[in-house]
C-alpha cells in the first residue's frame, strides 16, 4: 500500500513558504481564529473554499457536506452554525453550491448510490417543490444547473429559519446570509441575488431570488 509521505513533504513545503513570507503567521494563528465568514459548501474536492475566495487560514470558518444541504435535524451542521454565530460572531454565512454537483445530479435522476440516497432525499424534495420550473428545461445538464441554484436558495432559507440565526437577529446581531454558486468551468462565483440580513426580509428575498431564476429561464 502506498504511503503518504509525499503529502507530508508537500505540507512541509507549504509551511516553509508561509513562514518565509510571514514569520509570525503560525504563531498568530495558533492563538485564536476570528473569521468574519462561515462557508457552507459541498464536499466536492474541486471546490476548495479558502482558495477560491483568496482567504488565508483563519479567515473562513467552513462546514461542508454532500450537496451543501442545511437540515434542521443535522446536529453537525447546526453545531457549526451555532459556534460560528455565537462564539466567533461571524458577520456573513455563505451557502455555496457548484455547477455539475454530483449529489444534485444523482437526486435529479434518482440514481441509487446506497446510504447517501437518504441524504439526497432533501435535494429531491427541492426538485419536487420546483418541479414545474425544472420541467420547462429540456437539457439535463441545464436542469442540473438550475437545481443546483434552487438548492442553494432553499438552503439559504433553511439557514435563516434556524433558531440560531433567528435568535441572533432578535438580539440585534449583525448577520447576513448569502447564496452563491461556483462555476467549475470558469472558476467564478455567481451571486444568486439572495442576501438576507433580518427576519422580516426572509420571505421577500426568497421570492425575489426565485423570480430572478424564473426570469432568466424565460428570457
Amino acid at each position: 500500500m502506498e504511503n503518504l509521505n509525499f503529502l507530508l513533504e508537500k505540507n512541509r513545503t507549504w509551511a516553509a513558504e508561509i513562514s518565509a513570507a510571514d514569520p509570525e503567521f503560525f504563531r498568530r494563528l495558533s492563538h485564536q481564529q476570528s473569521p468574519d465568514y462561515l462557508w457552507i459548501g459541498c464536499s466536492d474536492s474541486r471546490v476548495p473554499s479558502n482558495t477560491l475566495v483568496g482567504l488565508a487560514p483563519g479567515e473562513l470558518f467552513v462546514h461542508r457536506n454532500v450537496a451543501n444541504v442545511v437540515v434542521h435535524t443535522d446536529l453537525n451542521c447546526l453545531s457549526v452554525v451555532q459556534y460560528a454565530v455565537e462564539a466567533l460572531r461571524v458577520k456573513h454565512i455563505i451557502v455555496c453550491g457548484h455547477d455539475g454537483c454530483g449529489g444534485v445530479r444523482a437526486a435529479l435522476t434518482n440514481l441509487k448510490l446506497g446510504l447517501i440516497d437518504n441524504w439526497l432525499r432533501h435535494v429531491q424534495d427541492v426538485a419536487q417543490k420546483h418541479a414545474e420550473l425544472l420541467a420547462g428545461i429540456n437539457e439535463e445538464s441545464r436542469r442540473v444547473q438550475r437545481l443546483c441554484e434552487l438548492n442553494v436558495i432553499e438552503q439559504v432559507a433553511n439557514v435563516c429559519q434556524t433558531t440560531i440565526v433567528e435568535r441572533a437577529w432578535a438580539g440585534g446581531q449583525e448577520l447576513s446570509i448569502h447564496g452563491w454558486v461556483y462555476g467549475l468551468e470558469d472558476g467564478l462565483l455567481r451571486d444568486l441575488n439572495i442576501r438576507v440580513s433580518s427576519q422580516d426580509e426572509v420571505d421577500e428575498k426568497y421570492r425575489a431570488a426565485l423570480a430572478a431564476l424564473a426570469g432568466r429561464q424565460a428570457a
